[in-house]
C-alpha cells in the first residue's frame, strides 16, 4: 500500500483483472487508497527479534553493489552504515478496506501506517513464493478491536491513532501516534504524474517473528500512480521508536488512485 507495503492499483482498476493464487484463508480488498511515503534506513540491530529466523534483511551495500545509484551516494555519506537496513514508512487512507467484508470504524481522518523492510530469504535456495518478500515491522490501525480481528485472520497489526488529510493548498498531513512512536508529515504532491493502468505487481508481507501472525499476506496491484513531494515536505519523529534513529532516504512520494486484492496464506 513506491513500492509502498501496499504498493498501488489503479486509477483504471476495472479494467484490470486481478487474480490471488489458490488457498487464500480471507479476502482483502482496498479501493480508492491515497498515502504519504518515505524511504528510511535503519539499524537492524534494534528490530533483530523481529525478524523471522528464514529472513535475512537486505543491506544498503548490498543495493549499491547493485548498481543502485542512490545506495551508493548514501554510503559515500555514512560509510559506516553499509549493513543497514532499507525501509519505507507510509500513511495511507482508504475509500474502503475490508478483510472478508468487515471494514474498521474510522475516526475523522482515519488512516493506517505502516513500515516494511526489504527482507530475503536466509537461504538463498528457499522460494519463498510468490510477490516481493518484505518484513511488516508494523502496522498501526486506529481500531484496537480490528487489530485484533486482522491477527486473528492472519493480517498483522496494533492499534495506533493514524490521520492523514489534505488541506486547501494540496498540501497532505499525516501523523502517527503509537506506543513509543510519534509522526508527523507534511506532502505537497508536484512534477509529472507517473506510472498508470499498465503498471502491474505482487508482494508478500511477512509478520514479524515478535507477534503471534503465523500466515503471510500476498497482494496484487495494478495502475500505479505517484508523484514526488516538493522541498518543503517533511517527516518528524518522535519517541523511543528504532525508527527515530534511522535516516530518511530520497524524497517523500504522494501515491494515489490505486485498490488492491489479498490474501493470508500458510507459510
Amino acid at each position: 500500500m513506491v513500492i509502498a507495503c501496499i504498493e498501488a492499483l489503479g486509477g483504471n482498476a476495472s479494467a484490470q483483472v486481478l487474480t490471488m493464487p489458490d488457498g487464500a484463508g480471507t479476502h482483502w480488498v482496498v479501493d480508492q487508497a491515497e498515502e504519504i511515503v518515505q524511504y528510511v534506513t535503519f539499524n537492524p540491530a534494534y528490530v533483530q527479534s523481529r525478524l523471522p529466523s528464514k529472513l535475512r534483511f537486505i543491506t544498503i551495500k548490498e543495493f549499491a553493489a547493485g548498481n543502485v545509484g542512490w545506495a551508493a551516494d548514501y554510503l559515500a555519506a555514512h560509510p559506516s552504515n553499509g549493513n543497514w537496513g532499507v525501509s519505507f514508512l507510509e500513511i495511507v487512507r482508504m475509500r474502503k478496506f475490508t478483510i472478508d467484508g468487515r471494514e474498521p470504524r474510522w475516526p475523522k481522518h482515519g488512516a493506517v501506517a505502516l513500515w516494511c523492510a526489504r527482507v530475503a530469504p536466509s537461504d538463498s535456495t528457499v522460494n519463498l513464493g510468490q510477490g516481493r518478500p518484505l518484513l511488516v515491522l508494523d502496522f498501526w490501525i486506529p481500531d484496537s478491536a480490528y487489530a485484533v480481528y486482522m491477527c486473528r485472520r492472519g493480517h498483522y497489526a496494533t492499534y495506533g491513532d493514524v490521520r492523514l488529510y489534505r488541506e486547501s493548498d494540496e498540501c497532505w498531513h499525516g501523523s502517527i501516534q503509537a506506543d513509543k512512536f510519534h509522526a508527523v508529515a507534511v506532502c505537497k504532491p508536484w512534477g509529472p504524474v507517473i506510472g498508470g493502468p499498465e503498471s502491474r505487481g505482487e508482494q508478500a508481507l511477512f509478520p514479524p517473528a515478535s507477534s503471534s501472525v503465523t500466515e503471510v499476506v500476498r497482494v496484487v496491484f495494478a495502475g500505479h500512480r505517484e508523484q514526488e513531494c516538493d522541498g518543503g515536505s517533511s517527516w518528524r519523529f518522535q519517541g523511543t521508536h528504532p525508527l527515530v534513529d534511522g535516516i530518511l532516504v530520497g524524497s517523500s512520494v504522494y501515491e494515489f488512485g490505486y485498490n488492491l486484492v489479498g490474501g493470508a496464506y500458510l507459510r
